[in-house]
């Protein structure tokens, strides 16, 4: 891992893949061969595995158990949002580059949340549900990106790529749609639309032909010996598996649990950890790897375990065991689930600006 000062006072050139080899047949990878494996092919595995014990004690048709909640969603897919204040809110010098984006979308978040709840929950929940639809897909479609930077991929075979990612993710989405109810949804049941069976059918061949084409690519570059690609094929494969799979495949909540938040997850808490220790910020998480991870993983999951603790005892009066009596808390209903909506959104919202090629004064 290498840091280098540029000439902007706020600007890193920060590369954290140290095993690639761009000229040749070696695989590229965006952190390292250990941690790419780890965070890509390694959260896929935990949820096949999960998935293999879902079916093996029946839970498949069950409501997902408390522990899948606990390991998953709490530990996972909450904590992975205050992980952009890794890249923000605890980097001082961040913070002052661009303050109106990172003060004011918090701030918009809170007054746009509070007055669509104020007039209608559903409506609410239908609106953050599409934002997190569309920060899911993106961020699977950003790793692509990345690698094939990191590689130096011909512009020609972007569109096999793009293809492949996209259709890997919105084709299960558009099954989902067309198949409600589910035995599970995104936030709330009813937070999607309906939208008429043939389109999935229309939208099958497609998918099924650029996956097959895509996955004889990769078969053919793995015969000849050529691996440069190991990582982004990772990436399109696991995140085909796991979206058909908990999506199309299996009409089952704990299923869906399993295949969806690991994989999203624990990547991006990986870019934002490995982020901060190649910029140095905040300098309470220097030292030791193993200080620092411990600091990383033990404040992600207070943020989350505190905004667990609002949602389920105000709103949800769910999960009681963990975070004590519900309350009632009357006409700030709307204003409560604005602000605890506000981390969700600005993970979002700043998502989509912070780690985009042309706003990354950092190459990461």
């Amino acid at each position: 891992m290498k840091v280098a000062r540029s000439a902007r006072p706020h600007s890193l050139a920060i590369s954290f893949a140290t095993e690639h080899d761009s000229a040749g047949n070696a695989p590229v990878w965006i952190f390292s061969r250990t941690v790419d494996l780890s965070a890509f092919l390694g959260s896929a595995i935990v949820s096949a595995l999960l998935l293999a014990y879902g079916w093996w004690q029946g839970l498949l048709t069950q409501d997902a158990p408390e522990w899948t909640w606990v390991t998953g969603v709490l530990l996972v897919d909450v904590a992975h949002v205050y992980a952009t204040a890794f890249r923000v809110y605890f980097i001082p010098a961040e913070l002052r580059r661009r303050p109106w984006l990172f003060l004011l979308t918090p701030a918009l978040a809170f007054l746009l949340g509070w007055a669509v709840a104020s007039e209608s929950e559903p409506v609410f929940w239908r609106c953050l549900a599409y934002l997190a639809v569309f920060h899911f897909v993106r961020q699977q479609v950003g790793w692509v990106a990345w690698y094939r930077r990191r590689a130096k991929d011909s512009p020609h075979s972007a569109w096999l790529d793009y293809a492949a990612i996209y259709l890997a993710t919105i084709y299960p989405l558009v099954y989902w749609h067309a198949h409600l109810p589910r035995q599970f949804w995104w936030f709330v049941s009813d937070d999607f639309f309906q939208v008429p069976a043939a389109l999935a059918q229309i939208l099958f061949p497609l998918y099924a032909a650029v996956m097959t084409v895509y996955a004889v690519r990769a078969a053919i570059q793995w015969l000849r010996g050529n691996f440069r690609d190991l990582g982004k094929d990772i990436v399109v494969g696991t995140t085909a598996a796991c979206w058909y799979l908990g999506i199309v495949a299996l009409n089952s909540d704990y299923a869906f649990t399993v295949t969806n938040v690991l994989i999203h997850g624990i990547p991006y808490l990986c870019l934002t950890f490995w982020y901060s220790r190649a910029a140095g910020e905040p300098r309470w998480l220097s030292g030791s790897l193993f200080r620092a991870g411990v600091l990383f993983v033990a404040t992600v999951w207070l943020l989350a375990y505190v905004e667990e603790l609002f949602w389920n005892r105000a709103i949800w009066q769910e999960h009681l065991t963990w975070f004590g009596p519900a309350i009632d808390i009357g006409a700030y209903r709307p204003a409560l689930v604005a602000v605890l909506a506000v981390p969700q959104v600005t993970h979002y919202v700043l998502d989509g600006f912070l780690w985009r090629r042309g706003e990354m004064s950092r190459e990461i």
